[in-house]
């Protein structure tokens, strides 16, 4: 009864952090059709939630990475993965409270880390060669590229629009085409976020024994955390949808649908091949891309929000090794 219990409560905090990335990244998804008043802030955010939950039925690759590829599954522990989502949930909710859009991914994913480290796995338990090429060099290599996606599109989409006659007409049709590509950035979202989710609740669900592999995703799993990633996107994220929308780049409807065609198009590519990419990065990139060819970009933003990247997995990691070690103590 004591086990099942606290195979319950694994459950719950999971889909609670899996409410709050809905809430915490919600920003990635609406800040650019809310800049450009193509959207007001709650029709985006509605979009959202409809879209991140359609996209979390895309695939499983992303969680089939989480749970067999970046460390052996044996040594993960109900304790561990309690640790690790207490340590994951409070870097969101530090970095929310600031307004600076961190990586929910790669919170999970050092969190993670640093429990298998302190925990009976050791530093041989970590898979390094699937999470160097898996997680650091994505991490690394998706803002660059949506940066360039992002002002490759701009670059095209101002040339296209260099004779218009017609500013006014052609801004509201951009617009129009925004509620279309922020559509495609939200489903993209919720294609490889929610995957994260599936994947600890999978971790826990095979700590307990009730399933025996974790690399099949049971059907309940997707739909509970495709219901609380929307749910957490309803409820909005207004502090990092301010820092995105207005203080990293100026915005007009074609740097929008720039930035999300490029953003939602890279995120899609990733959840393909199971890479757990930082949805946060590659929106961030793809607004600066698109604001540099007005040379419009807020430096200062930039610079905090990549030492928040940079941070994000050794931080998580130490966290997570602490509170997994605490438990430890106050169990015994």
């Amino acid at each position: 009864m004591g086990m099942s219990m606290f195979l319950i409560a694994l459950i719950l905090i999971a889909l609670i952090f899996e409410f709050i990335n809905g809430f915490h990244d919600t920003a990635n998804v609406v800040a650019t059709p809310i800049a450009t008043r193509s959207l007001s802030p709650y029709q985006a955010i509605i979009i959202a939630a409809i879209f991140n939950f359609i996209g979390a039925y895309f695939s499983t690759g992303v969680a089939k990475t989480i749970t067999s590829g970046l460390f052996d599954a044996q040594f993960v522990t109900h304790s561990l993965i309690a640790a690790a989502l207490i340590s994951a949930i409070g870097w969101n909710l530090i970095t929310w409270w600031l307004g600076i859009p961190s990586s929910s991914s790669h919170a999970l994913i050092g969190s993670l880390i640093g429990g298998v480290i302190v925990g009976n796995g050791g530093w041989e338990a970590i898979k390094w060669s699937g999470l160097f090429q898996k997680v650091v060099l994505p991490m690394l290599l998706s803002p660059i590229a949506a940066f360039f996606v992002a002002l490759t599109i701009m670059v095209i989409m101002s040339l296209l629009l260099r004779k218009n006659t017609n500013p006014r007409k052609t801004n509201n049709f951009i617009r129009e085409l925004q509620v279309l590509s922020s559509s495609l950035l939200a489903f993209s979202h919720g294609s490889n976020d929610s995957q994260k989710t599936m994947a600890v609740i999978t971790l826990a669900l095979f700590s307990f024994g009730v399933v025996s592999s974790t690399s099949v995703i049971p059907g309940w799993v997707i739909i509970v955390c495709a219901i609380a990633m929307a749910g957490g996107t309803l409820a909005g994220g207004m502090r990092i949808i301010k820092t995105l929308s207005s203080r990293l780049a100026k915005l007009k409807p074609a740097n929008g649908f720039s930035a999300e065609i490029s953003s939602g198009a890279l995120i899609l590519a990733a959840s393909h091949f199971g890479l757990p990419v930082s949805t946060t990065q590659a929106a961030s990139g793809s607004i600066m891309g698109a604001g540099y060819n007005g040379r419009g970009i807020n430096w200062n933003v930039v610079r905090s929000m990549v030492t928040a990247w940079f941070l994000t997995l050794p931080i998580t990691a130490l966290i997570s090794a602490g509170v997994y070690k605490l438990i430890l103590l106050v169990s015994i």
